[in-house]
């Protein structure tokens, strides 16, 4: 039984979601400029190749690559098990899903997929690769789910050139035929950072540990209660001009083999004023190295300076560990990210704090013996 679907129904979907999408994300490259009649149009042409594929022979012949080191059996321990067929579309770089019997037969295909809508409003996305695809059980229904992790890689935009995960959980119906996706949950996944494996997938959807509230928390009564650990060694009460005194918080949460590393300056009545996160795109905090408070732009506020050690998946699943920092000026109503730095150094394993706030400075055209 062929479950790809209604083709008018997934048309109108994506016409919604193009109107609700023409937006730049933070996270994203901004949309090529183009109205939605024409993405649309796009759209439609796209999904009628999808749907003439009608065997998994047909799959290139589509115009779709098929990832071939990614085929995998939905249950392994059974002969005539399904296979899961990931494939990317040549032209838009689009992920395609399909779902093939032991007679190359497809009996479902989907690319409502999470990683398909990283550029908002456009047909072509990110250069993708598929990071990780596990498959279990996690909505505790007895059926396999499909866990998909794929690398993105913003050809232009602010963004350019790094590389990002996007999770997603396709949930197998009750036919045993076809899938289903909970845009709730997906959104949740990239939203909060949960994204790093299918662990840390698994933990949240199938388990229940979630890093929501790393992002929502209003005081730190409310972090502690949900098993953030401050790193007490470099936690600083200090005097930020109009912003009064604040403690500087570091801290980590712990998602699966995961911690999520964030810094909050959190005031006398223990209210979180501002949220710090240092971690960008890493997986993994391996090691704190310093947290400062020092003037680095020269404009006699305090700034922030994190320095730590990182760790991460590389592209052929090996575990790199990177030193990195963030400089967080201080303005008027709080701090805001440094956006030119570290564009032009890039620090070392042998760099100290020292070193980086010596560097910041002369950046900025000054220094001083003066702290």
């Amino acid at each position: 039984m062929n479950r790809c679907g209604d083709r008018s129904a997934a048309v109108l979907a994506f016409a919604a979601l193009i109107g609700l999408l023409f937006f730049p994300a933070a996270a994203q490259a901004a949309p090529e400029r183009t109205d939605e009649a024409s993405v649309l149009a796009e759209y439609e042409a796209y999904y009628d190749r999808l749907l003439s594929v009608k065997d998994r022979d047909g799959i290139a012949d589509g115009g779709f690559l098929v990832v071939e080191d990614q085929i995998f059996a939905l249950e392994p321990d059974e002969e005539d098990s399904l296979l899961m067929v990931p494939a990317f579309d040549e032209r838009y770089h689009r992920l395609a899903v399909f779902i093939v019997d032991t007679d190359g037969q497809i009996r479902y295909r989907t690319e409502q997929l999470e990683t398909n809508y990283c550029v908002k409003g456009r047909m072509r996305q990110p250069i993708q690769s598929i990071a990780a695809v596990s498959f279990q059980d996690l909505n505790r229904d007895g059926r396999t789910d499909i866990v998909l992790i794929t690398f993105c890689v913003n050809e232009d935009g602010a963004y350019a050139g790094e590389t990002y995960k996007v999770g997603d959980v396709l949930f197998q119906d009750s036919s045993g035929d076809g899938f289903y996706r909970d845009y709730r949950i997906s959104e949740k996944i990239n939203r909060f950072g949960m994204n790093k494996s299918a662990d840390s997938i698994a933990a949240f959807v199938r388990d229940g540990d979630s890093t929501e509230f790393l992002y929502t928390a209003s005081t730190l009564r409310e972090l502690q209660r949900n098993r953030f650990r401050v790193i007490q060694e470099q936690c600083y009460l200090r005097t930020f001009g109009k912003l009064g005194k604040l403690q500087v918080t570091p801290g980590t949460y712990r998602i699966a083999d995961y911690d999520i590393f964030m810094v909050y300056l959190v005031n006398e009545q223990g209210d979180i004023v501002s949220v710090l996160q240092p971690m960008g795109g890493y997986d993994n905090l391996y090691a704190l190295k310093g947290v400062t408070c020092r003037d680095i732009d020269g404009d006699g506020l305090k700034d922030i300076v994190i320095l730590a050690r990182y760790s991460y998946e590389g592209g052929d699943g090996e575990l790199l560990i990177e030193s990195d920092y963030r400089i967080y000026y201080q303005r008027t109503g709080g701090f805001v990210p440094d956006t030119e730095i570290r564009d032009t150094y890039r620090c070392s394993d042998e760099d100290t704090m020292e070193i980086l706030v010596e560097k910041a400075r002369a950046y900025w055209g000054w220094q001083t013996t003066d702290d």
